[in-house]
């Protein structure tokens, strides 16, 4: 990867640990709503849902609207818990509210970034509510590396689409040669860049993916050694 000139980066689950935040999250709205449910038992039911709901959003299968509220009305109705359309509602609009206040990132994210800057422009390319990321970003105290925040509502399509990714070459005024996507996602991320002949970096913490599309690491301190 000689010739790299660009990194764009996904932000939820490779330099943002969305699951701690959202976790924590969850943890402070369903305390101060009341609502009788283990933290454990909520997220061992949450996760996966949500991870469904936002395969079929990033499909233009769901609005917006209903991923925030399906994901979280499903939970319930799996927990067994009477759950009224107000609650719902409530729970949506403060778990948006409240999810940027916690900004834990990954471990070695502001090395990394601190080191890569130096030599690389670097940018964002997020499915995320717009809203949202950047006050994540902000909150972290990671939007000052990047030149270019690219998300998915801005563009009117979601990665894996390839015209997210040419778009955000296009901004960037980079030839797809001479770019890097690092994410989690393989595939919204990997196969999305892959697509538009950008170079990858699979970012997969939980050591779930064996492939030889691209490189796989396991820690962001190994994105250095590879570049």
């Amino acid at each position: 990867m000689k010739h790299i000139t660009d990194i764009f980066f996904d932000l939820d689950h490779t330099l943002w640990d969305f699951e701690k935040n959202s976790a924590l999250t969850f943890k402070k709205i369903l305390s101060e709503n009341k609502v009788d449910v283990e933290i454990e038992r909520f997220l061992a039911v949450y996760v996966p849902v949500n991870l469904e709901y936002w395969r079929l959003y990033r499909h233009e299968k769901i609005t917006k609207k209903e991923l925030r509220y399906q994901r979280l009305s499903k939970t319930f109705q799996a927990l067994e818990y009477n759950a009224s359309d107000d609650l719902i509602d409530t729970l949506s609009f403060q778990y948006i509210e409240f999810l940027s206040t916690f900004n834990h990132l990954f471990d070695y994210t502001e090395t990394l970034l601190d080191n890569l800057q130096e030599r690389y422009k670097l940018h964002i390319i997020t499915n995320g509510f717009r809203e949202v990321q950047r006050k994540k970003m902000k909150a972290s105290g990671s939007f000052n590396y990047f030149e270019h925040i690219i998300d998915s509502e801005s563009v009117n399509v979601k990665k894996p689409n390839p015209k997210i990714f040419e778009h955000a070459l296009e901004l960037a005024k980079v030839a797809p040669e001479n770019a890097l996507m690092v994410g989690d996602s393989f595939e919204a991320d990997i196969m999305g860049a892959l697509e538009v002949n950008m170079h990858a970096i699979h970012v997969d913490f939980d050591k779930k993916y064996t492939h030889l599309l691209c490189p796989i690491v396991h820690h962001l301190a190994e994105i250095e050694k590879i570049l």
